[in-house]
């Protein structure tokens, strides 16, 4: 009896120390991923405070801007671009690779991260040029990447926000906003849907102009601003909760 009374101590005691190595590996665990989503959260806003360029070399042509892009195509030629929307956290490098998977789990600096990067859609040809750049961005909790682009949501933040700042190593450009919606990723089936994130290239001017109207037809309220062919045009596409795959989008056109 008493054996079998020992027996049951040390199964308990064997319990409660791997209880422990549970909770401790638990703890650990939590740590390192909040140190690490901090540091992430860091370097996202000072990017460009960790730029050194040469103010002297900045000319009409060449903005201060631009020279910070040269700077970081020196650490990573696959970042290709700036963007920047006033009154939002989105002040971020815009990425490009052969694929649409990588920068959703990599920094522009190519380390693993929980945010990833903005990133330039695959199929989009930012040199040789494209009617529309399709850029995607996550979500996330701590604001950052693209989950300012919901503040669109409220038609009064776009009446004081309805310009984009789009750099790229041969201009500032600055776009106005022509259109905010929800959309999704629909079913091949699906018929008399707007899949807003095919359209790359318009080979004529009905191509152009039903992406456009399209746009305008869907979006949650009228921005008053429209765009005609051969406008360059910017779309921002981000995740959306509210339905199965869901999606946000903004379109907008070269000023």
């Amino acid at each position: 009896m008493k054996k079998g009374k020992h027996a049951k101590v040390k199964q308990k005691s064997i319990m409660q120390i791997f209880c422990i190595i549970i909770l401790l590996t638990s703890i650990i665990s939590l740590v390192l991923y909040f140190n690490r989503s901090e540091k992430e959260q860091q370097s996202s806003q000072d990017i460009l405070n960790n730029i050194e360029i040469d103010v002297s070399q900045v000319t009409e042509e060449k903005s201060e801007r631009i020279l910070q892009l040269e700077e970081l195509q020196k650490e990573n030629d696959e970042i290709i671009a700036w963007l920047e929307i006033e009154g939002t956290s989105i002040n971020y490098p815009v990425c490009q690779t052969t694929n649409n998977d990588y920068y959703l789990s990599h920094n522009y600096k190519k380390e693993k991260s929980t945010y990833g990067s903005l990133f330039l859609d695959k199929d989009f040809d930012l040199t040789n040029g494209s009617s529309n750049y399709l850029i995607y961005g996550h979500r996330s909790t701590k604001g950052l990447m693209f989950e300012d682009l919901m503040k669109y949501a409220k038609e009064d933040f776009y009446k004081d926000h309805p310009t984009i700042k789009f750099t790229t190593l041969q201009e500032d450009a600055t776009y106005e906003i022509i259109a905010v919606f929800y959309s999704r990723v629909y079913y091949k089936n699906e018929k008399n849907v707007f899949r807003y994130y095919y359209f790359v290239n318009a080979e004529n001017e009905e191509q152009y102009n039903n992406f456009v109207n399209n746009a305008k037809k869907v979006s949650i309220y009228d921005t008053g601003v429209t765009a005609t062919y051969g406008e360059q045009l910017l779309t921002l596409s981000t995740c959306e909760y509210s339905q199965e795959d869901g999606r946000f989008a903004i379109v907008a056109k070269k000023k």
